[in-house]
């Protein structure tokens, strides 16, 4: 972070717990129906976007490790994915280290969703502290994470549609 970013983040941090240590004394209120809705869609949005990229990425990058490396050693990654087919040693890494990769590889992007997600103007809940770690907000922020990152794996599935035809024209030139 910058100095001024970090300067800010301080400043926020400071107002926050001052606000938390004013409110420990007053009975505060669970959030509104309003409030909890804002924080499921606060943070499912981001992991629509981390989970239609990570899937996405997985297919594709995955299928093209497979057709070359794969071919190679003859190993499967997306057939053989987390088979319970008992494979040497050398298949077992190869695969492991395949999806590590891809995996990194979606994981950096992370932080770009969330940035996105920002910019789009999806804003932090008004919550106070005390509001914040109540449970009702904290299983609305999982929920919303959950369900979001499902859609997102969901949606990341559209690459297997283009892969029918070419295996198709695989299978008819053999």
């Amino acid at each position: 972070l910058h100095s001024t970013e970090r300067s800010c983040l301080l400043r926020e941090l400071h107002r926050f717990e001052s606000i938390a240590i004013a409110q420990e004394k007053l009975e505060v209120a669970p959030p509104s129906p309003g409030q909890l809705r804002h924080v499921f869609f606060h943070n499912a949005l981001p992991f629509v976007g981390f989970g239609f990229l990570d899937n996405a990425i997985m297919i594709a990058a995955g299928t093209q490790i497979e057709l070359s490396i794969g071919v190679v050693l003859g190993i499967s990654t997306m057939a053989g994915n987390m088979s319970n087919v008992s494979k040497s040693s050398i298949e077992d890494t190869c695969q492991i280290q395949n999806h590590l990769f891809l995996f990194s590889c979606s994981s950096s992007l992370a932080g770009y969703v969330e940035a996105l997600a920002s910019r789009l103007g999806l804003s932090i809940p008004d919550l106070t502290p005390k509001q914040a770690d109540m449970w009702q907000t904290r299983l609305s922020a999982h929920l919303g994470k959950a369900i979001g990152v499902t859609i997102g794996c969901i949606l990341g599935m559209f690459p297997l549609l283009f892969f029918g035809e070419e295996e198709e024209k695989l299978e008819e030139k053999n």
